[in-house]
């Protein structure tokens, strides 16, 4: 039976420093990197079709939830991140608060504030 587990970013990258760290090869170059996001992102696409597409899944195809999925696609995230040096909660606030400047007004807010969409 497993835990329940939360983690901030600063443990996850840190997991993932420690877990990477104990190898010789280190980190993969970004290029490689980005090579596995885009691996990761292929295989969540797969998922998201055998279940929610029109594409059902082999007979012999290995059974993956999206929620595997995801997982995979941050660890290779949290590695890119940590191979760069990049801080995952200053990149993150960063990017949220861009777009709830840019955006506050695209989208018909449930509340009926700023509704410009009439």
């Amino acid at each position: 039976m497993s835990v329940e587990k939360t983690y901030h970013t600063e443990q996850m990258q840190k997991r993932v420093d420690e877990y990477i760290s104990q190898f010789k090869e280190g980190y993969f170059s970004p290029l490689s990197m980005l090579a596995r996001l885009s691996e990761e992102v292929g295989e969540m696409a797969r998922e998201v079709n055998h279940f929610y597409g029109e594409k059902p899944k082999k007979n012999d195809e290995k059974e993956n939830t999206i929620e595997d999925e995801f997982g995979d696609l941050l660890f290779v995230m949290v590695s890119f991140a940590n191979s760069l040096g990049i801080d995952i909660s200053e990149a993150f606030d960063r990017s949220m608060s861009k777009i709830e400047s840019r955006d506050k007004d695209r989208w018909t807010r449930k509340d009926g504030e700023g509704d410009n969409h009439e």
